[in-house]
Formats: C-alpha cells, structure tokens, sequence
C-alpha cells in the first residue's frame, strides 16, 4: 500500500508543477505619432465618417481580433519623451521628470522594466528611444536602440553601448534585432520594448521602404468638420491654409503619414509570426501603443501636442491570449500610465505605489471595478513651436482646456453632442463649472502645480 502511495505521489509530482502559474512574457510595442483612428479596424467602425475608408493595417486588425482594444486609450502628455516617460513609469510626467523632449530619462527610476528585471526577468529594448540624445537606457539589460530620433535608412544603432552601423530601413531593422533576440532568449521570461520610428514626421519619398513609396496613389483622405476650425490661439485659417499642411498638398501629406503606419503593421505581423513559430503565442502579452495622438489637418495643426481629441487618443491593444478574450471591446478612459501597473499586475508583483496608473487586468477580462476612473488630467508645458502651456480635464462626456496664462482662451466642450469640439460653451455656464471642480481635484490628486515656467 504504502509503496503504490509513493508511486502515485512521485507521477503526480510533475503535474503539480506544470500547474503553477506560469510568468507571462511581455512585449511592449510603441509607435512614435499613431493617432488613434489609424488603424482599418477603426475606420470600418466610421464608416462614412472614417477618413481614409480604404486603408488597411491587417496584422494590426490580427492584434485586435485576438486580445482587447481600448477604444478610449489617451496621453496623458501630447509629445514624444514625455509619452514615453510616462508608460515607462505609471507616473504624469511632472513627477517622473520628463516634462519635454530634451530631457533625459532618470536612470534611478522606478519602471515595469526595473522591477521586471529585479524579479527575474530578461529586459530588452529595441529602436527608438527618443529622451533626448541619451544613451542609456535604464532598466534594460539588454538595447539595440538609436540615439535621439535617428534616420529613416541606414540608421546607426548602439548595441550594449557599441557604435554599429546598419543598413535597411530601421522599423524593418528594429524589428530584426528584436526577432534575433527572441530567438535566443525565449527560454526564460522577458520583458522586450520595440519602439518604431514611424510615422514620425521627415516622412514619404526615400525615408520609405521602397515597397511602400507607390502606395495609396489614386487614393484621397477626407476631412471632418474641424478642419476647418482654427485652434484658440491661432488666426483663422484661410482657404490656401485648409487645403495644405506644412505648405504641402494636405492629402499627400496624409499618404505618406498612412504609408509609415502601414510599414509599422508589416513589422507588427512579423513579431506575431516570431511568437507563433516559437511557441510564445498563448503566454506572451504584447500591447501596441503610441506616444501620442497626431493632428491631420484639424484645425489646421500637423503635429500633436495641443489637448484637442487628435493630439490626445492613442490606439491601445492588449493580448494576452492564457487570459484574456478575443475581439473584446473596453470603452472605459485608460491612460497611458495604465501600462507599467498592468505588467506588474500580470507578472504576479505588486505596483508601486508612487504609480499614478491602474492595472487594465479586470477591465480586460471583463470586469469594470466600481471605483474605475471616469476622467484624467491632461498637460502640455510649451517647448517646440507655438502651442501654449495648457492643462486640462477629459471626461467621459465633456473636456475643459485651460491656458494659464491666457485664461481668455479657456475651452469647454460636450464631448457626446460635439465630438469634433466645434462649439465653445459658456465658461461660467453648469458644465464648466462642474469640470473646474473635477480638475481641481485631480490636480490635488497628483499635486499638479498648473502654472509652468515658459509660456
């Protein structure tokens, strides 16, 4: 009896042990300028709305279909560093520092990717980095990365510190360096960033693969109702104004900018085909991102930074296929602080509780915790050009824009009746007055100082 007991013990054993909880790998793909409609699963949503009906992201829409996409994903700070920063850390950008694009990221930071790491996990980062012209890259143990925004072809990389050339367009490069990581590393949780160059602008022509320089041609984008409308702190816009951008055809402008997101999508099945082929695909989290939102001619802006809808939505895509359904749709406001709580959260590890940010986990899978936020803060403190220092509220119906310094040119608008923000109410009307008190307390919440230093 005894013996058969032992026997029976010794072959459950191995069972036992394939039955704990597995630690999920995480890959973390990040775009630098995707707005968030770019994407074909979205304009079929549109539909005669949608701005450019006939373009397609397949490997994208491949994501979708087989994890969760948030369809009110937003930025927290419109520009690039700081977008970064901020997935980076789960904190607002003015605590974790990186308040501009010039700013280096703080090596002693706290991250998903430092804490990863101190538990076991294999860090890597790949691509674009951007946070000035550093070269660290802090939490990573492992980096194939460029310095500052790099170039388009033949962008040298530094590899663990080490000057190397490369030849190719560099998302396509980016993406080899990743895949030849993967494979040699697979055996042992990881947690990777790639971060791509595209769409960022000095974009079309010879910055193109030469697969993607023909594409589109014959095809048209079509304009919203606030293309026509200039931003508060702009003159009017002239006819000459709506139907360029950058002093170029707007449409053509627009080409290339879908050309770029489309060359990401290429890469984005590449890294999909690497999980399959290497038996990753089930335990594996990739989330797709951006930096931040773009403007495509509304309100006559080509860039990002203000807080109107397009410098602020981003596209935001988990999966996560152990746990996580297929082809969900989550409406509830996520920022992009969410991120580095949902990792630690995942990997079974406490968040940190300097962490602005919620794990997205129970939203995934179907399950709206009572206290989930329904707003967020949005800041922008003035570097390039002539956006102005700004702050404000989103909500889930409604946004108040506020100008520290031109408080004449505060902006309130009922997000559900006027999606396109084209009409200003009363700032002492009942909504105004009701989003002041919403950010009032969130800026107590994080202890938001309003007033910047430039103007």
């Amino acid at each position: 009896m005894l013996r058969s007991f032992i026997s029976f013990a010794l072959a459950f054993v191995p069972f036992l042990a394939c039955s704990e909880p597995t630690r999920p790998n995480f890959i973390f793909l990040i775009a630098d300028d995707h707005r968030w409609d770019a994407m074909s699963t979205v304009q079929k949503e549109h539909g005669e709305k949608g701005r450019y009906p006939w373009f397609e992201t397949p490997q994208l829409d491949r994501l979708a279909a087989g994890g969760v996409r948030f369809r009110n994903a937003f930025i927290t700070h419109s520009i690039c560093s700081p977008g970064r920063a901020g997935f980076l850390t789960g904190q607002y950008t003015h605590v974790n520092g990186v308040m501009d694009n010039e700013t280096p990221f703080p090596e002693n930071a706290v991250t998903h990717a430092t804490l990863l790491r101190d538990a076991g996990y294999q860090t890597a980062y790949f691509g674009k980095w951007h946070m000035g012209n550093q070269v660290a890259r802090p939490g990573f143990t492992y980096a194939a990365s460029f310095v500052d925004q790099g170039i388009y072809q033949d962008c040298p990389f530094v590899i663990n510190g080490n000057d190397t050339p490369s030849t190719g367009w560099v998302d396509d490069v980016s993406t080899d360096f990743t895949i030849d990581w993967l494979k040699k590393n697979h055996t042992k949780p990881f947690s990777l960033i790639l971060g791509f160059k595209s769409p960022h602008n000095r974009r079309g022509g010879e910055n193109l693969p030469e697969r993607l320089r023909g594409l589109y041609e014959g095809k048209t984008t079509r304009r919203t109702p606030n293309c026509d409308l200039a931003a508060i702190y702009h003159k009017p816009l002239t006819e000459e104004d709506k139907g360029k951008e950058r002093g170029l055809s707007a449409n053509s402008v627009h080409l290339d900018y879908l050309r770029h997101v489309k060359g990401i999508d290429d890469n984005v099945g590449r890294i999909l085909d690497s999980l399959e082929e290497l038996k990753l695909t089930e335990n594996t989290v990739v989330v797709y991102s951006s930096d931040n939102g773009y403007f495509l001619g509304e309100r006559g802006l080509g860039d990002k930074r203000a807080l109107y809808e397009e410098g602020l939505r981003i596209p935001f895509i988990v999966r996560y296929p152990r746990l996580f359904p297929k082809g969900k749709l989550v409406d509830e406001l996520v920022i992009n602080q969410d991120l580095a709580p949902t990792f630690l959260d995942l990997a079974g590890l406490p968040k940190n509780p300097a962490m602005h940010g919620t794990s997205l986990k129970e939203l995934a899978q179907g399950n709206k915790p009572a206290d989930w936020r329904t707003s967020f803060l949005a800041i922008y403190r003035k570097e390039l050009g002539d956006t102005p220092t700004c702050h404000g509220i989103r909500t889930e119906k409604a946004k108040l824009i506020l100008y520290p310094h031109k408080p004449e040119w505060t902006e309130v608008f009922d997000l559900t009746n006027d999606p396109y923000e084209l009409n200003h109410l009363p700032i002492d009307g009942p909504l105004a007055k009701e989003l002041m008190q919403e950010i009032e307390k969130q800026m107590k919440a994080v202890n938001f100082n309003p007033i910047g230093k430039r103007k």
